[in-house]
């Protein structure tokens, strides 16, 4: 089921590395339905377990992976939900991640008052740390959650600084780049990429989406860990090809494949984004950027720019 992938790119090997870390991003099939609750939670435990196993202290889940994604009545979407963090399933990731000394991203569907959020969560050994809602809604779900009001939150790790993104939000590359500029080191995704008009990959077996996550990790000099799933549920069909992306943009290892269940695996400097080399002698990407003539946060008024 996992798959050991140690590769390193020349650069995380070539000084000492001031915050190690060994980042796997899971890849599996949940399915929806309360029936299958007790059965995807069981897979990602599982999973987690697997993964510290392998020696990694950052895990990234794809999207609502403890209850699936296609949901057909808004019924059934807020019987799947949860309050963040005192329901259940964050909870349960505290409590392991506390016991083994990781940091977990997650993503469920957050109840709050009457509305529902598509949420990402971090939590690491001191528990939870804080969460990330969905700021760009994917077809169908624009019928059962409320777009994201919390803006791009950076949190501050014993790791580095951590950012959070879900899934379509990696087609705007917005969202990326101000995660950055707040001087994120490693942007963790949960992504559920379904099906889009064909092509759906193109000779290599690689979709759009890891394009554009190798792209927003290259034009942001960050770190990028994407985690989907796989499989057919009800009328979605979902990408695979989770990925772990290098400051450089290039995938660490490979990317996995439309149909496997896995987990890759990166060993990674995770505060190397923040001595990224400049290209040459004249160009550096945030450096070269014109803010003489746009905002550097882009009009982003939710946190502030670090320097890079």
């Amino acid at each position: 089921m996992t798959e050991h992938h140690p590769e390193t790119t020349a650069a995380t090997t070539s000084f000492r590395r001031n915050s190690p870390a060994r980042v796997a991003v899971v890849q599996f099939n949940p399915q929806v339905g309360l029936e299958n609750r007790k059965a995807n939670s069981a897979a990602v435990q599982q999973r987690l377990e697997a993964a510290v196993a392998e020696g990694a202290n950052l895990i990234v889940l794809p999207e609502l992976a403890t209850t699936g994604y296609t949901f057909f009545s808004r019924e059934e979407a807020f019987a799947h939900a949860e309050p963040v963090p005192t329901g259940p399933t964050v909870r349960a990731w505290e409590h392991f991640a506390r016991a083994h000394g990781v940091y977990i991203v997650g993503c469920l569907p957050e109840l709050d008052g009457w509305k529902l959020y598509d949420t990402a969560v971090l939590v690491g050994p001191e528990g939870f740390i804080g969460k990330y809602r969905k700021t760009h809604l994917w077809n169908e779900e624009k019928l059962f959650f409320t777009p994201g009001d919390l803006g791009y939150p950076v949190f501050e790790t014993r790791l580095g600084r951590i950012g959070l993104l879900v899934c379509w939000d990696i087609w705007f590359p917005e969202t990326a780049r101000l995660v950055a500029q707040q001087g994120a080191d490693i942007i963790c995704i949960p992504t559920g990429w379904v099906w889009t008009p064909p092509p759906l990959y193109d000779a290599s077996g690689t979709c759009m989406a890891a394009y554009l996550t190798m792209t927003a990790a290259h034009v942001n000099n960050v770190f990028i860990a994407t985690a989907d799933r796989i499989g057919v549920e009800r009328t979605s069909g979902f990408m695979g090809n989770s990925l772990i992306a290098g400051t450089n943009g290039w995938p660490i290892g490979r990317i996995a494949g439309p149909d496997e269940d896995t987990i890759l695996y990166a060993d990674i400097d995770v505060v190397q984004s923040r001595t990224a080399p400049i290209w040459n002698q004249l160009n550096d990407l945030h450096r070269d950027r014109r803010v003489d003539l746009y905002d550097q946060m882009l009009g982003y008024r939710g946190g502030s720019p670090l320097p890079r």
